[in-house]
Order: structure tokens, then C-alpha cells, then sequence
């Protein structure tokens, strides 16, 4: 008789030949081509956090390490993001201005002087944002009150 292991992997060989066999009976679908960026666009991009500006105190916090302070936007409206040692997704929303919803985060402990919680709690904060007209992104909290600066990273990665 044949052991569980054997038929598991008799069943798993005969199912892959199946869909194989059907795969190849059906033609490949014809690809649409994705739309085109338009240059207002902040879709797929690498946006890198350098900087947040206070408009009460006029101070502006630059960030060390701007590529460890990430977050790229979808088109389905998702995203994901680095806050330097910690990754996240989340979901955001551009109607009715900007927001940002944090979901899934990673809890490390990130080293002295990390702006990790800053960063999260900043965009979970947005109410406005956009492209700024110099090729850069600008998030900001209800009023204006903290505005993040982002630069482009370049294409995100799929």
C-alpha cells in the first residue's frame, strides 16, 4: 500500500499536470497597458521623509536617514512604508483631502534617537497632501499645523 506521503505527492503531481493542461487550452488574455503616470501622480513611488516643519514654532526637524523613513502609495489604495527599523502597510484616501490609515506595523525596537513613533504618528495625522510642485510630496496634519516633506526615491519596487 502506498504511504500518506507518496499519494500527497501523487496528488499534488496529477493536480499541477490538470491545471497545466487547462492553462494551455485557453489563450493568454490580451494586456491592457497600465495607464499613464500623469506627472501629478504619487502613485508607485519611493518617497523618502526628509524633513517636518512646525508652523507654530517655525522649527523644522530634519530627518538623518531619509531613506529609512519611507512609504509608497498604490493605485488600489493601498500602502507600505519604512519607519526606520519597523515596516508597515496601510490604506489611504484622497478624497476629501489626504488621509492615511496605519494598519499592520512591525514592533522592533528601534535605536536612541530613531524617528519611528514620530513618523507613524505624523501620518496617521494627515488631513492634506500632494505633489509640491518641485517633484517632491507634501503631507500635512489638519491646518497645516506639521508639514512632512518627501522626496522621490525613485520607482517602487513590486
Amino acid at each position: 500500500p502506498m504511504n500518506k506521503r507518496t499519494s500527497t505527492i501523487l496528488l499534488l503531481t496529477v493536480l499541477s499536470l490538470v491545471l497545466l493542461v487547462s492553462a494551455a487550452c485557453f489563450p493568454p488574455a490580451t494586456p491592457v497597458p497600465p495607464p499613464a503616470a500623469s506627472p501629478n501622480s504619487i502613485t508607485n513611488i519611493n518617497w523618502q521623509w526628509t524633513n517636518v516643519s512646525n508652523k507654530t514654532t517655525g522649527e523644522t526637524t530634519a530627518v538623518p536617514n531619509p531613506q529609512d523613513y519611507t512609504i509608497v502609495f498604490r493605485d488600489d489604495g493601498t500602502l507600505s512604508g519604512m519607519a526606520d527599523c519597523n515596516s508597515f502597510s496601510g490604506t489611504y484616501s484622497q478624497e476629501a483631502g489626504f488621509s492615511i490609515t496605519i494598519g499592520a506595523t512591525t514592533m522592533m525596537a528601534c535605536p536612541d534617537g530613531s524617528l519611528n513613533s514620530m513618523y507613524l504618528q505624523l501620518l496617521g495625522e494627515v488631513a492634506a497632501g500632494g505633489p509640491d510642485g518641485a517633484g517632491n510630496l507634501a503631507l500635512e496634519t489638519a491646518g497645516g499645523e506639521q508639514r512632512m516633506l518627501f522626496v522621490n526615491g525613485g520607482p517602487a519596487i513590486e
